[in-house]
């Protein structure tokens, strides 16, 4: 017997899914895997060097000794009570195990847990947010979800925002392409509103209104307004003053805001992060404005992206019946995994003064932070050096986003061969140095400029290499396509 008609075929497949693209993730990478394997292989060529994306343990950061030891005996709650490892843990690294342990159903992280989480965490989620923003009021663990990293919770927002065809979500220009990718999965509108690459990566009210009325125009119904702080892929770290022109549209355009605070652990100029919920609350806004905020495990100094831990906090403006109809769809997939909400506790409530770890602490965490912001001076200025690039301070996140300029003829080549210059410029960096970086066409861009995203997460001595590599190349790329 012989099936007739095959389904899964790529014919068949949803025409939404098949327009949804992923650049971080996208062919450059999947060739700069292919140059891994053969090299590595063969024992030929420069080794890769992957920037493309905020993976900081893969590029050789540490991961928070306290958090690991943690974990671990909560993994195995046997080597609690083994002596030979006292010597080797902190006394209360024992202690935090046997706690988080007595609120996980039945002491073992390999149950399920409440599909929001367990409730004990969100709690320490709810006091972290309130000690972090100095609210007047408690926040409720029921407006708290734990999530297997902040993008599966905003995957879920989108789906219940997502109406119809009709839909728009704002979203900056340039954007993470988790946001188009699944805004265009569901079938909904991107609509972009561009940051000003001139004044820093600012954010305006003016552009901001530009964007809503052009969308409206076209019969597009803005359901949202996403921002991103701090920036990916900019490294933008937003004023207070930008802050309120965000809440005071969203108030007068009736949209709910989607804040992507994944980054807030990771800054590294004179500028604070400042949070939307506290914010709100000096405008008075609580009781009144929607508005779901995204924290993650994956970034600031923990970088624990495999651990897939994260939370979304919804504002105490969102009904009920929004919260019930979220619970049924995040119910769906039971619950997140349990590694990634211990990893959550331990972000949210770490060693104190006075714990026995708390000194080795402080010193891994403002190591690392100290070391992420030498090596984002050092590539931003490396890259202003360069003919025809300027970029921008990196003030926050992971990444540097540089503005190139492209000759004419190497616009016409990468036409021909039917991708945008600044991808094919990269996918030329690639196979003549090694660097892996993501084209500032996966992220949305101004017409007529080009960019690229780069990590500074690797090793100080490997940031060299990368600067050093970019530097040559791009002088003889200007050289081989000048006009």
């Amino acid at each position: 017997m012989t099936v007739s008609n095959r389904i899964f075929t790529r014919e068949n497949i949803n025409p939404n899914v098949l327009a949804t693209k992923f650049s971080v993730r996208g062919p450059i990478v999947v060739r700069a895997d292919e140059i891994d394997r053969n090299n590595k292989n063969n024992g030929v060529g420069p080794d890769v060097l992957f920037c493309n994306h905020g993976n900081p343990q893969e590029l050789g950061q540490k991961p928070i000794t306290f958090f690991r030891n943690v974990l671990s005996l909560c993994t195995s709650p046997e080597l609690i009570s083994c002596e030979g490892l006292r010597g080797l843990f902190k006394e209360d690294v024992f202690e935090r195990a046997k706690q988080i342990l007595s609120y996980v159903p039945g002491g073992q992280t390999g149950s399920y847990t409440h599909t929001q989480g367990i409730y004990t965490i969100r709690q320490k989620v709810a006091d972290f947010i309130v000690s972090r923003d100095k609210l007047p009021y408690k926040v409720a663990p029921e407006n708290i979800f734990l999530c297997d990293g902040a993008s599966p919770a905003i995957q879920h927002c989108l789906k219940l925002l997502v109406k119809n065809d009709r839909s728009g979500i704002m979203t900056p220009v340039p954007q993470y392409p988790l946001y188009s990718g699944t805004i265009q999965s569901l079938g909904g509108h991107l609509v972009g509103y561009n940051l000003d690459e001139d004044q820093g990566w600012s954010l305006s009210a003016s552009e901001l209104e530009r964007s809503y009325a052009e969308a409206e125009s076209k019969g597009i119904d803005i359901r949202a307004l996403v921002v991103i702080n701090p920036g990916n892929p900019t490294g933008r770290v937003l004023p207070k003053e930008s802050l309120i022109e965000v809440i005071e549209f969203c108030a007068k355009r009736g949209v709910i805001l989607l804040a992507d605070e994944v980054y807030q652990q990771n800054v590294y100029g004179t500028r604070p992060f400042i949070s939307f919920t506290g914010v709100v609350e000096e405008l008075k806004l609580t009781e009144s404005f929607e508005m779901i905020s995204f924290h993650s495990c994956s970034k600031g100094f923990l970088g624990e992206c495999g651990r897939r831990g994260g939370y979304m906090h919804l504002s105490p403006a969102i009904s009920r019946e929004a919260i019930d109809e979220l619970y049924k769809m995040c119910s769906i997939a039971l619950c997140s995994n349990v590694d990634g909400q211990v990893m959550v506790d331990l972000m949210v409530d770490p060693p104190k003064v006075g714990d026995a770890s708390y000194e080795q602490y402080v010193e891994e965490r403002d190591a690392i932070v100290s070391a992420l912001k030498r090596k984002a001076k050092k590539l931003v200025l490396s890259f202003g050096e360069l003919k025809g690039v300027t970029c921008q301070e990196s003030e926050g996140a992971m990444y540097a986003y540089p503005k190139i300029t492209v000759p004419q003829k190497a616009v016409l080549v990468a036409n021909e061969r039917g991708v945008a210059a600044d991808a094919f410029y990269c996918m030329e960096l690639l196979e003549t140095t090694g660097v892996c970086v993501v084209p500032g066409s996966g992220f949305g861009q101004k017409d007529g400029t080009f960019h690229f995203r780069t990590t500074f997460l690797l090793p100080e001595d490997r940031i060299d290499s990368v600067t050093s590599r970019i530097k040559n190349f791009h002088q003889d790329f200007l050289e081989k396509y000048s006009d």
